[in-house]
């Protein structure tokens, strides 16, 4: 549904064109320092601007509704919600009966019998990951001193970014991409064998970012290519530290002390400006599609930040389970 994680609990809401946009946070503990300009750096970090960024222009000025008082955490439900002012919602009126291909817009009608918002992708688009980029600001401040940064390692196929965007800008049309997150400091033991890995979580939360297609830990899909002899990283420590870090940080579905290190597939954005031939559902005739409003031509420059956010939500849930994050925080 819209919920996540079992002590570190959020929920997401709001719509891409509706009146806002907003995260709930349960089980956060008491005590954290939390303040409205704590939130400006990776809120920086996902707005839009450079090239291949959508013109959309939203001030993202966080309300804390509930849970913060004199500054702190209460270890009440924290509730946070930006006010959505730069929508141009008229652009979306053909979505109705013209589906984007590639986007959610079809199956969003045939689950809610077409009562979706469809505008700006309703409760489908990107928009709604400002919610977890907000969540993760906070995850950020439990899981401290572990460190998470995460890159673009390549648009288009191309390791050289500029030039990527700057070709799909003259083409008109959009470009995917590959970011790889990396946390180092990471606690050993936290994580659950079978479904509830380390593996697991990440990739249940990743896989709710609008066009996550693909992750992988460690070496990944290159460790089918290797022996066990070239895979197997062999311990040079006694407090577990590996020669190499082909696991990516992770055995058993447990952190092993070193660095986590997962990369994602993010796809081209569905919405280009290149005509599309394809179906009106309501006429049941093929017709060309000029998709209107203003759109990302490579998303994947914004989802950096969001990787960030949703590994420390996942590690901060799994640290609280653990008992090594308090249900206080002596920050006073």
């Amino acid at each position: 549904m819209n919920s996540f994680g079992r002590i570190f609990r959020i929920s997401i809401l709001g719509e891409s064109h509706g009146s806002s946009v907003g995260v709930l946070i349960d089980g956060c503990p008491a005590g954290v320092p939390l303040k409205d300009k704590d939130f400006e750096s990776d809120l920086l970090r996902r707005r839009s601007g450079v090239q291949g960024t959508t013109p959309r222009k939203e001030a993202d000025l966080p309300r804390i509704m509930s849970g913060v008082f004199n500054e702190y955490t209460t270890g009440a439900p924290l509730l946070i919600v930006f006010e959505n002012t730069d929508a141009h919602s008229n652009d979306y009126e053909q979505m109705q009966y013209i589906p984007r291909p590639g986007h959610a817009d079809f199956v969003a009608s045939k689950k809610y019998g077409s009562f979706e918002d469809y505008r700006g992708g309703g409760h489908f688009s990107g928009r709604l990951t400002l919610s977890l980029v907000t969540a993760g600001v906070i995850a950020k401040k439990l899981v401290f001193p572990t460190l998470i940064n995460a890159t673009l390692k390549e648009a288009g196929g191309s390791s050289d970014i500029n030039s990527a965007v700057e070709k799909a800008f003259l083409d008109k049309d959009s470009i995917g991409g590959i970011i790889e997150v990396t946390a180092t400091g990471v606690q050993q033991g936290l994580g659950e064998p079978f479904f509830d890995s380390v593996e697991s979580i990440i990739a249940h939360i990743a896989f709710a970012i609008p066009g996550i297609k693909g992750i992988e830990f460690g070496s990944g899909f290159m460790s089918a290519k290797m022996k066990g002899s070239e895979h197997n990283d062999r311990f040079v420590s006694v407090n577990g530290k590996t020669e190499t870090n082909h696991s990516g940080g992770v055995n058993g579905g447990i952190t092993n002390g070193n660095d986590l290190i997962f990369r994602v597939a993010v796809k081209p954005t569905s919405s280009i400006s290149i005509p599309q031939n394809t179906m009106n559902i309501k006429t049941g005739e093929m017709t060309s599609l000029v998709v209107k409003g203003r759109h990302d031509l490579c998303i994947a420059l914004r989802v950096p930040v969001i990787m960030e956010a949703i590994t420390a939500i996942v590690l901060a849930d799994f640290m609280i389970l653990e008992q090594k994050i308090p249900r206080i925080i002596k920050s006073h």
